[in-house]
């Protein structure tokens, strides 16, 4: 993984355009936090698998970065993604991760199951 480059993701999700994937968003804050801290409140959302095609896609924000996929229905977004995998070709691998390291937010497109 390296930090995001705008412009080199944006250009992955233009070639996504169109195209029937799979996608797989999870979000967690907390979760894990929880067990040592009984202060912070617990939250996640978590989908694999899940069908998309989407017309328009942008990378958007200074870093963490927000990324929209725009949907015949709606949005599918996420936002506070720092980093990606550039050595994907086929998929798009986007995480954000917390000031430990730790991942906080995914977002990841395939034209194959995860």
């Amino acid at each position: 993984m390296r930090p995001i480059d705008p412009k080199d993701v944006q250009s992955r999700i233009e070639r996504l355009v169109g195209q029937d994937l799979y996608f797989h968003i999870e979000m967690t804050i907390g979760a894990y936090a929880a067990h040592y801290d009984e202060t912070k409140h617990q939250a996640s959302v978590f989908v694999k698998n899940g069908r998309i095609r989407f017309s328009r896609g942008s990378v958007a924000g200074g870093g963490p970065y927000r990324v929209g996929l725009k949907t015949e229905e709606g949005w599918v977004y996420a936002e506070g993604l720092t980093h990606y995998q550039d050595e994907e070709t086929e998929r798009l691998i986007l995480e954000g991760h917390d000031r430990d390291g730790k991942l906080v937010v995914a977002l990841l497109l395939s034209p194959h199951p995860f």
